[in-house]
């Protein structure tokens, strides 16, 4: 007649209780338990990493990389819609972009990064389908872009060529400069903005802080940085002549310049100058802090 079986905690109580060679029964009864076992949980473990496999192998990538000259005093803009941009320094004239772009719902073949050269400058853009007939375009500063169903991710990384003005450019995502010698004018909307230049720089987001070491504050059109969900840290060198507007709604306002201010500071809002005053310098903030440091 067929032994029944046992639950392991039962067999343990009732090992006592039965003879010898039932306890042997038994046992050898959760070996074959804990080996089944075993193997299930084997076998579902290689199902998971097979899952695991074709989800990451759902994500679809292709490359573009772009080389060309580019003299000192013109312009380098990079403009992307989703996805970040990093730049930094490069020897010589000759200024280098590569991007990657992935894709797991939408085709990143689909996007195009497209290169328009005008006066010496060059601007790139990464150029979506279009909808309803109306194709997208790249232009120097701006031309139409606009998206629709297309989780294509284009993240560019650019090397800029020595006095080369950097304009970079995205909606979703990151921007960083490091390194640059010539002046930088940076703008997103989702994303935090990092630069480093020894000449001038400005800088605008949305949803991010923005750090930024300057060389120079001899921007000729003033100095302009603005967010709304993140602070404002800038490096100023020592010799910064500004006239300065600053304006938070939550968060402090502090520098480590002599300042002379301008009627009163009342409470997340200054005005004033350093160094007797110059270049005009605006900081606007609404959550963050306004911080001006001496480099």
């Amino acid at each position: 007649m067929k032994r029944p079986t046992f639950p392991t905690a039962a067999l343990a109580g009732a090992a006592f209780l039965v003879s010898l060679s039932a306890c042997d029964a038994a046992q050898g009864a959760i070996r074959d338990t804990v080996r089944a076992t075993a193997s299930a949980a084997s076998t579902a473990t290689r199902e998971v990493t097979r899952a695991a496999g074709r989800a990451a192998g759902s994500e679809k990538s292709s490359t573009f990389d772009w080389k060309g000259q580019i003299d000192a005093g013109k312009a380098l803009e990079i403009r992307g819609i989703n996805g970040g941009i990093a730049a930094h320094a490069v020897s010589g004239r000759e200024a280098t972009v590569h991007a990657t772009l992935t894709g797991r719902d939408s085709d990143p073949t689909s996007v195009k990064v497209e290169v328009v050269r005008h006066d010496g400058n060059v601007t790139l853009c990464a150029v979506y389908p279009g909808e309803h007939g109306r194709e997208n375009t790249c232009e120097p500063g701006g031309g139409h872009q606009k998206v629709h169903d297309n989780d294509v991710r284009v993240e560019f990384e650019v090397g800029v060529p020595q006095g080369v003005a950097f304009t970079p450019v995205t909606v979703n995502g990151e921007v960083e400069a490091d390194g640059l010698s010539g002046p930088v004018r940076a703008r997103t909307v989702n994303g935090s903005i990092s630069l480093e230049t020894t000449s001038w720089a400005d800088a605008h987001t949305v949803n991010g802080s923005i750090h930024a070491r300057m060389g120079s504050t001899k921007a000729p059109d003033g100095l302009d940085f603005k967010t709304v969900n993140g602070s404002i840290s800038l490096v100023l060198p020592p010799d910064a002549a500004l006239d300065v507007e600053a304006k938070t709604v939550s968060g402090g306002i502090s520098t480590d310049f002599p300042l002379t201010v301008s009627g009163k500071f009342v409470g997340h809002r200054l005005s004033g100058t350093i160094g007797g005053g110059g270049t005009s310098l605006t900081l606007q903030s609404v959550n963050g802090s306004l911080d001006l440091k001496k480099g």
